[in-house]
């Protein structure tokens, strides 16, 4: 059982967007001078406890939301079909291995969000990234090519981007992600080095191929597609996905929010986006200036002078009732 769930857990950590991740508690101890050895015995305790905190957070982080550039080109979407046909003709186990038609995406960035309150600011922050996206591009188009196939230790499998000038703006955009989610304190794990891949299948989503002594990806199943292209997607949208929320009809992870990138021909679907945007947008404003009015001292002195009042005359009105009351009797 220990083995099988160390196993489990290997293939849950590769199953993540991230595949290189280089965890190391880092304490740092500044020279202080003798005249203040307990202030600094002081702050070494300080130290520690925040090392301890740093671990816990850690150890309790389990992501369950990403940032995805969706991937809807059909010459790339076709291809990965024909890709994963050519795999489950030589092994028929795998088909529950492979990524769903319509899920198909680029990761950006994962992250923890609990409650629905954390979702709401993690759609602010969406939606406060959008100019810093627009201002790394300078109104190019993006635009990534996919070229190739390779796999994370051998657990999950991917079509690779091909190198080129759209790499730079890319880790740009995904840096700017992580630091504008991090300083609204969402939760986005601290060392994690981003690779952007297309995932097109994980043993992680069919547990049980272990035991059948499905392990590893065997290369030789895909060595045809190696140096194959596969197309190129124009980058027209960043989404919110959660990664346990029922999943779309059309195969597609729950979206919690959207902001749409550089020129793309204007449908439906980008004009409710852009609506939900701005009415979003207005309604913060309002909330915001609702909250800043509560706050002030003269706000809050009429409030309670008149719930004062009010609990002052409810007891009037009820000794006028006891009053009445005894005289009738």
């Amino acid at each position: 059982m220990s083995e099988e769930f160390e196993a489990n857990t290997m293939d849950y950590l590769v199953d993540l967007p991230f595949a290189t991740v280089d965890i190391k508690d880092v304490c740092e101890i500044t020279d202080v001078p003798e005249i203040n050895l307990e202030r600094s015995e002081e702050n070494e305790r300080n130290n520690k406890d925040q090392a301890k905190k740093r671990k816990k957070k850690q150890k309790d982080y389990q992501p369950n939301y990403f940032l995805s550039i969706p991937i809807t080109n059909k010459e790339i979407t076709e291809g990965i079909k024909i890709l994963q046909n050519a795999i489950i003709q030589q092994d028929q186990r795998l088909a529950e291995a492979m990524s769903r038609d319509g899920s198909f995406h680029v990761t950006l960035l994962v992250m923890q969000l609990f409650s629905e309150d954390e979702v709401n600011v993690g759609i602010d922050a969406l939606l406060e990234l959008k100019p810093f996206v627009e201002e790394i591009l300078q109104g190019k188009p993006l635009t990534l090519p996919f070229e190739g196939v390779d796999t994370f230790r051998n657990q999950v499998g991917f079509v690779k981007l091909a190198e080129g000038d759209h790499i730079k703006p890319l880790l740009e955009i995904a840096d700017t992600a992580k630091r504008t989610f991090q300083e609204k304190g969402i939760l986005t794990g601290e060392n994690t080095t981003f690779k952007p891949h297309l995932t097109f299948m994980k043993l992680s989503k069919a547990p049980w191929l272990r035991k059948k002594g499905v392990k590893k990806i065997d290369p030789k199943i895909y060595e045809k597609f190696i140096s194959h292209r596969f197309g190129e997607e124009m980058v027209h949208c960043i989404d919110l996905c959660s990664m346990l929320k029922k999943k779309q009809s059309n195969g597609s992870y729950h979206c919690e929010s959207s902001i749409v990138i550089g020129q793309k021909p204007i449908g439906i679907r980008d004009l409710i986006r852009e609506a939900l945007r701005r009415e979003r947008m207005g309604l913060q404003s309002k909330v915001k200036q609702i909250k800043e009015l509560l706050l002030k001292p003269e706000t809050q002195a009429k409030i309670r002078r008149e719930l004062f009042e009010g609990r002052f005359i409810n007891n009037s009105n009820q000794g006028d009732d006891v009053d009445c009351s005894a005289t009738l009797t």
